[in-house]
């Protein structure tokens, strides 16, 4: 093979030969190429150190030949065998991850590139015997040559030949699967051959193949098929009925609400284990994280709830990412939003006795909230000159504050009318593109709200808005009745409004109470009150965005409110407040909501009640503190655990004792626990639970009789939880030496490779308790961040960046924060956003200390 001379790119050669996937050539090439089609064939070997063969033949019309056209492929040179173009054999031109076909090769019309190659393997999550694909955002350029942008949906025949005991799936109908004898080194082998599929993006191109178990069933008569590799009886018993259920539950809302049938040939899924994140809505073969879809008689409400919104969340993708994809990443976040809000709907429905609005505000206001209040803050819509650093655009922004933006404006408009809107949209981009402003400009005419102005400061900028309030008046004056003068005003100090509805509760003396809706549509509210305010709580329906004031004394009087979703505000009101410095410091407020542990009956609201003192108690108290308060609060969750009536509300206390327990006495019982596998009370502990309580116990240096995590793994059957607790095993090594070479580990790619995996580790190598000893990390772990985002997944950045820094409040680690910053003035602006976000805590931590 011989390589091409690599000219510099002139205007005359179109767009610069430059890495990634640049904006200015995805224009280029999506105003000349139209009707691309793909014929991929795939050797997998049955060993993964063997390399991938495969065979491609790419189709597409074009409209101009007089400038080359680039080919994505980010892999080695030498992984490709040979170039033809109409039939003609080229020279291979491989640079900066483009394969550039030559003019004169090209023709006007149809043209066909055929290419021999060995599959990148960045994007192919190769197992000792499964592997599968994750592409988003642009990783199928990663596995073979492809035009990677998600305006040049195309078409996909696959071919795999695989060992002849591997199952297959993949976006199109399986047409086909011989077993066949091949070379030597393959032995017996499977032959799996694809109908032609939907026109897709490619980053929702997919397939996954391995030693799984299939299971076929019909639901409302949709043939499904699901490979999983789950060997646990009871969570087999207890999950598949659900799974496939939720499915068909899902699909059915879908097409109710968008009045359009499920719009792809076929609707299956996978199961994989440590998937990277919780599913991928590949057309036709989602890809689920297997312990968010296996549940066992342990399972708590959030679980039960948060399997059932995620199977929504992938199934709504199908009409919003897939039937209609954003045009460029820049507009990802609107897949996401209507994914996370049709889910929420769709929960509603699916999930006996959901509380819509109380899981609404649990899921997606903290989370929110915890980018938004920081410096690196990031828009909802954000801008995107090459696709290789779209991973940095996903986040919390856009899967959580996104749907509260979604809800306040289905609000504003009225939900028929938004619906009304969203049906149109899907039907006119219908297995096409979209931008954002394609989709306002049909909302828009349905409202005679402006909402060009409303989508600057909610979509376009980030932060959110403080509120304050003045009580005027006297009730026993006619002429002066009182008022509630209600005014915002941005956190960083600006002049934007956001416009918004929520309700604030009005408690008057003699034990009046009213709701009142309040609409800010500017700085500025005047509210008229009927007598003398008592005590006013803000938020009270949970649907405002922003800081909003705390009433005197709220904090040891949540449980007084009689309305579930107006506590769940509360919690998280007091506790943006208590970050901000203001009302209650953090250990007033772990003393406040001790008091509330017995007396939250809400199983959602014990979740986020126990998170945040759980938070307070590692990152907000000094260690000082930590000793003083620890005792007393083991045995208010001790106390408490024994007084609730609720199977899943007592676990959730056992989880939070078992996170904070300091003392000999409570981790001593705690190992008696693990030791005899005798849960306390009602509790139910499962396999991964007791796995966990090892784990808790290892971090802590519990001196048991005899080494607990290989007691721990001795008891695990499935091989894959085996694999993942040996891994983590070296994060948590009682010799530092065995810690310091797991974390050199981590610097090769190939020690990073489970991903999942590692932030669970990196989460107890860095714990507060270890901390004294993993400081001296911190360094290489930031100047590994920009690698990172180059051959991670899109949210490992973050994730490694939050599960480092997420428990340090030391000076000297903001200190090495801050320097690493200062000395990168010009530092990729998404890195240092994510550095910020995940440094939030930590630079708060450090002035709530003083």
């Amino acid at each position: 093979m011989t390589t091409a001379p690599q000219p510099e790119a002139t205007a005359a050669s179109g767009p610069p030969v430059t890495t990634g996937v640049s904006e200015a050539l995805a224009v280029a090439r999506k105003a000349t190429i139209r009707r691309v089609g793909y014929e991929l064939g795939l050797v997998i070997p049955a060993r993964k150190t063997q390399p991938i063969e495969g065979v491609e033949s790419v189709f597409f019309l074009l409209s101009d030949n007089r400038l080359p056209v680039q080919l994505d492929f980010k892999a080695a040179t030498g992984n490709l065998r040979s170039l033809s173009v109409n039939g003609q054999s080229v020279v291979i031109d491989h640079r900066n991850e483009h394969i550039v076909l030559p003019v004169a090769a090209l023709h006007l019309g149809q043209n066909e590139v055929k290419i021999s190659f060995i599959a990148g393997e960045l994007s192919l999550n190769r197992n000792d015997d499964y592997l599968y694909t994750l592409l988003v955002p642009d990783r199928a350029r990663t596995v073979f040559p492809v035009f990677d942008q998600p305006d040049l949906k195309a078409t996909f025949k696959l071919k795999l030949i695989v060992p002849q005991d591997w199952q297959a799936v993949a976006n199109a109908p399986l047409r086909d699967s011989i077993f066949a004898d091949t070379s030597a080194t393959l032995a017996r082998t499977k032959r799996y051959t694809f109908a032609t599929s939907d026109s897709i993006s490619t980053y929702l191109f997919s397939f996954a193949a391995g030693k799984f178990t299939r299971v076929n069933r019909t639901m409302n008569g949709r043939p499904m098929t699901f490979l999983h590799r789950e060997t646990d009886p009871a969570k087999l018993r207890l999950s598949l009925g659900p799974i496939f259920q939720l499915h068909a539950d899902a699909l059915a809302f879908m097409e109710q609400y968008t009045g359009l049938r499920y719009p792809f040939q076929k609707f299956d899924f996978v199961a994989i284990p440590d998937f990277q994140y919780g599913g991928m809505e590949h057309v036709g073969a989602i890809d689920y994280k297997a312990s968010t879809l296996f549940l066992d008689e342990g399972a708590t409400q959030d679980q039960v709830l948060a399997r059932s919104n995620l199977v929504s969340h992938e199934t709504a993708h199908m009409w919003f990412g897939d039937l209609v994809t954003m045009q460029w990443f820049n507009d990802v976040w609107m897949k996401e939003v209507f994914a996370n809000f049709m889910a929420d709907k769709i929960t509603q429905v699916a999930v006996k006795n959901a509380n819509y609005d109380l899981k609404f505000v649990i899921d997606h206001y903290p989370a929110a909230y915890g980018i938004d209040r920081t410096a690196g803050a990031n828009p909802i819509r954000q801008p995107l000159a090459n696709l290789q650093d779209a991973g940095s655009l996903y986040g919390n922004i856009i899967y959580h504050k996104a749907p509260i933006m979604m809800r306040q404006l289905e609000r504003l408009m009225g939900p028929e009318a938004f619906r009304d809107g969203l049906r149109e949209y899907l039907k006119t981009y219908a297995h096409g593109n979209a931008t954002w402003p394609d989709l306002i400009k049909i909302l828009d005419a349905r409202t005679p709200a402006d909402l060009q102005a409303w989508n600057q400061v909610w979509v376009n900028e980030p932060g959110r808005p403080v509120f304050t309030y003045r009580s005027l008046g006297n009730e026993k004056s006619d002429r002066f009745k009182p008022q509630l003068h209600i005014h915002q005003q941005a956190e960083d100090g600006s002049q934007r409004l956001w416009p918004q509805q929520f309700e604030v509760l009005i408690e008057y003396y003699r034990a009046r109470t009213e709701h009142r809706l309040i609409r800010m549509s500017s700085a500025d509210t005047l509210l008229w009150l009927p007598a003398t305010p008592r005590r006013i709580v803000f938020n009270s329906d949970g649907l405002g965005y922003g800081v909003f004031p705390v009433a005197e004394g709220l904090a040891g009087q949540v449980s007084a409110l009689e309305n579930p979703v107006s506590r769940a505000a509360a919690y998280v009101n007091l506790y943006e407040n208590m970050l901000r410095g203001e009302e209650n410091t953090p250990l007033e407020l772990l003393n406040a909501y001790r008091q509330a542990l017995t007396s939250e009956p809400e199983e959602l609201n014990l979740k986020l009640l126990t998170g945040q003192a759980s938070a307070i108690f590692w990152q907000f108290l000094t260690p000082a503190q930590r000793l003083a308060v620890g005792p007393g609060l083991e045995q208010d969750l001790w106390t408490a655990l024994q007084k609730n009536p609720s199977p899943n509300s007592q676990k959730q206390l056992f989880k939070t004792y078992q996170s904070i327990a300091l003392t000999r006495p409570a981790q001593a019982r705690l190992y008696q626990i693990w030791q005899t596998q005798q849960a306390p009370a009602k509790v139910k502990l499962t396999e991964d639970d007791y796995t966990a309580l090892a784990l808790a116990l290892a971090v802590r240096d519990y001196a048991a009789p005899a080494p607990i995590l290989p007691a721990q793994l001795a008891r695990i059957t499935n091989a894959d939880r085996r694999q993942r607790l040996q891994f983590l095993m070296q994060a948590l090594a009682a010799d530092v030496a065995t810690r310091d070479a797991f974390f050199a580990s981590l610097k090769d790619k190939a020690g990073r490779a489970k991903e999942a995996w590692v932030t669970a580790a990196l989460g107890y190598l860095h714990h507060p308790l270890r901390q004294v000893t993993s400081e001296k990390y911190l360094p290489a772990s930031l100047n590994l961040l920009q690698e990172i985002q180059l051959t991670g997944d899109i949210f490992f950045p973050y994730s490694w960046l939050q599960a480092t820094l997420g428990s340090y409040q030391s000076p000297t680690a903001a200190a090495t924060v801050r320097s690493f910053l200062a000395a990168r003035p010009d530092y990729n602006p998404q890195l240092r956003a994510k550095l910020l976000q995940a440094a939030d805590d930590l630079f708060r931590a450090e002035k709530l200390a003083h």
